[in-house]
């Protein structure tokens, strides 16, 4: 059985719209919420990134549904053990309904201390690490460890929940995910790919959960839909790594500059049309997701809402 979410963008929207936000998604009949972790947004025009612990701890109090960063990077911003603790944190606050979306991050998140942006064989190894000091903590036990990218000494979290929080790895490229199936307690990714999904079960994900995000832009006028996606996520259309290393939203700018109206019209669903939203999500349990997580490019949120809860989520299987 397919899952449907939401996705909160904390690149486009404040701390106070993304509470908001959840409610409607909660009453529109979304089950499960994703929420971004972001230290810049994309480029100057998304124009927010709220610290997403904050948020989180908001989200507790303003909905029942389960929460997950998607993703965070425990690996050079925030070390793992106070990621731990954030994380163990929001998970007591979510009655255990939370979960910690981990990945190796972007330069334009990650570099702001000045070091130096490693090459992604070394940010995979740090990640593999980071989650193994992570879930020392989550035991609630005093944990002493030194390795090769962290060390940590006589650290214990006294506030866990009864359960280790859950770590679900993203990953875009075969080792990543192939590091998901081996570390992650599920797979996060940003694409319905078939042949991923495959290689993480091969790689030891087995049963566990694959959850995919989705950005979809709704209006009753798709060419003013696709006006808006390129104008705030043309960056979702750069190829290969260089979402990875870009250091600052003006670059993204830069280089945004070569996707076209026409290529994000190809490749992002916009406009009203009922089975091309379907589709779009089809596209995904096709592939063997587990669930599913749309999130709504642009200000109107609550004529998204409204066409979801009456028209898409009723003619999608449960």
């Amino acid at each position: 059985m397919v899952q449907y979410g939401y996705f909160l963008s904390s690149e486009e929207h404040g701390p106070t719209e993304l509470v908001e936000q959840a409610r409607m998604a909660e009453h529109a009949g979304f089950t499960s919420l994703w929420i971004s972790d972001h230290y810049h947004p994309w480029n100057d025009a998304q124009g927010q990134s709220p610290f997403v612990w904050s948020v989180v701890g908001a989200l507790s109090r303003a909905t029942s549904l389960p929460v997950e960063t998607a993703v965070t990077c425990p690996t050079m911003r925030l070390h793992p053990a106070v990621t731990a603790q954030a994380a163990a944190t929001a998970a007591v606050q979510l009655g255990g309904r939370f979960r910690l979306g981990a990945g190796s991050g972007e330069a334009l998140n990650e570099h702001i201390f000045g070091d130096a942006w490693p090459q992604a064989s070394v940010r995979l190894d740090m990640l593999e690490e980071a989650v193994q000091v992570m879930r020392k903590l989550f035991t609630g036990e005093q944990v002493s460890h030194h390795g090769r990218h962290y060390t940590v000494e006589n650290a214990r979290l006294y506030t866990v929940p009864d359960e280790p929080v859950p770590i679900d790895v993203s990953g875009f490229g075969p080792a990543a995910t192939e590091l998901a199936g081996r570390i992650g307690d599920g797979f996060v990714t940003m694409v319905p790919d078939a042949e991923a999904v495959e290689r993480f079960r091969r790689s030891g994900g087995d049963m566990k959960p694959v959850r995919g995000g989705l950005k979809v832009c709704w209006s009753t006028d798709r060419d003013e839909a696709v006006r808006t996606a390129h104008r705030l996520w043309a960056n979702e259309q750069l190829p290969g790594e260089l979402p990875q290393i870009l250091p600052t939203p003006r670059h993204f700018e830069q280089a945004a500059q070569l996707v076209t109206p026409e290529r994000v019209a190809e490749n992002v669903t916009c406009g009203d049309d009922l089975d091309a939203h379907l589709s779009a999500i089809n596209a995904y349990k096709d592939s063997g997701f587990d669930a599913v997580y749309i999130s709504q490019i642009g200000p109107d949120q609550r004529g998204f809402f409204d066409f979801y809860r009456t028209q898409v989520l009723p003619q999608l299987p449960q």
